[in-house]
């Protein structure tokens, strides 16, 4: 990435992160009701699928808080990592090497760095999202710092705990990112030619990193409307897709940061027995209980959400990346992508 010599890297990373935090806002509510399905307290017994509990809609922003905290030290963190990593492999790496196994790689890092800012975010998230019972009388206390209460004195203690999800979240945000980035890259530099026929756009590089076109009037408009609309397109049908191939770790994340908390229902097994939880322990559990459908549970909803949030998230922030560096576009230079974590907690 070019140096921030004008600040414009900084006004990027802000911008980012505050559309992550935006699309956390209006998909949040579905990211609730996917984790109230994935836990053992809100599905339906067989055979009464149609007794969807009326609790299941109810206080669908419980938790939000937590994002609100998490999102811009977060984004922060897998910015820079990405970047950097990106940027020495690209150095370190002979050029026979693919471009998206570069894109992975250097996205998996930044995936770890993230995940260790984002776990405890998610535990307290989660843990607030299938609270049921209402705050005591008189108090003030947000589900959050509810939820950050139980799971304080929960057995293991708060470190333990509030890291507790760390390995299951990291193992569903890596396949996720690996599949999403090379799928991403590779959908909107084929949709990229269409700007080459409509506005007389052209790729800035081989692999379709970007575009230059003319910006000037009317059709820098036109250029920046099409950059997010590929942008767009490509992030949504790459995010469903991932998405969907690891739904079945997203339910095993979900029952072990549920069962950081002291509700016994929330995790996969009892909560006496919640310090032995490994991914391949709740897995088999969940397939005991539901089988095949009960790891694709939630995945409907995760499908819609991720697509959404990573079409308006990525399609939006390009188009602020475009517009932040029209100066230098006018130039004859261009844009290059820099990816600020998608899954905003939306791997989700």
């Amino acid at each position: 990435m070019d140096a921030d010599a004008d600040g414009t890297n900084t006004q990027v990373l802000l911008a980012g992160a505050a559309a992550a935090f935006t699309v956390d806002a209006l998909v949040y509510p579905l990211d609730t009701i996917k984790t109230r399905c994935q836990s053992q307290q809100y599905p339906t017994q067989p055979g009464s699928a149609s007794k969807v509990p009326s609790s299941l809609f109810r206080g669908v922003y419980q938790g939000i808080g937590s994002v609100v905290v998490a999102t811009l030290p977060a984004a922060g963190v897998f910015f820079l990592t990405y970047e950097s990593v990106k940027s020495a492999l690209g150095t370190a790496l002979p050029p026979a090497v693919p471009q998206a196994a570069v894109y992975a790689l250097a996205s998996g890092a930044a995936e770890l760095a993230s995940c260790s800012i984002l776990t405890p975010a998610e535990v307290i998230k989660q843990n607030a999202q299938v609270l049921r019972d209402s705050a005591p009388a008189g108090s003030q206390q947000s589900s959050s710092l509810r939820a950050l209460h139980m799971v304080w004195h929960s057995e293991g203690g708060p470190s333990r705990r509030l890291w507790a999800g760390y390995k299951a979240l990291a193992a569903r945000n890596l396949p996720f990112t690996a599949l999403q980035f090379p799928m991403f890259e590779f959908l909107r530099g084929r949709l990229g030619h269409g700007l080459e026929k409509t506005i007389g756009a052209r790729p800035t590089n081989g692999d379709h990193d970007g575009w230059t076109a003319r910006v000037d009037g009317a059709t820098s408009d036109r250029h920046l409307t099409s950059v997010g609309a590929v942008n767009a397109a490509a992030a949504a049908a790459s995010g469903a897709t991932a998405a969907l191939i690891t739904t079945p770790l997203d339910v095993v994340k979900t029952r072990i940061m549920l069962a950081s908390g002291s509700a016994p229902e929330g995790g996969a097994v009892p909560r006496a027995q919640a310090q032995k939880l490994t991914g391949l322990v709740v897995a088999k559990t969940v397939y005991r209980e539901a089988g095949i459908r009960g790891l694709f549970r939630g995945a409907a909803l995760r499908i819609i959400w991720t697509a959404l949030g990573s079409g308006i998230y990525l399609g939006s922030y390009e188009m602020a990346k475009v517009w932040l560096k029209r100066g230098r576009a006018a130039d004859g230079g261009g844009f290059r992508h820099t990816q600020v974590s998608s899954h905003f907690s939306l791997a989700g």
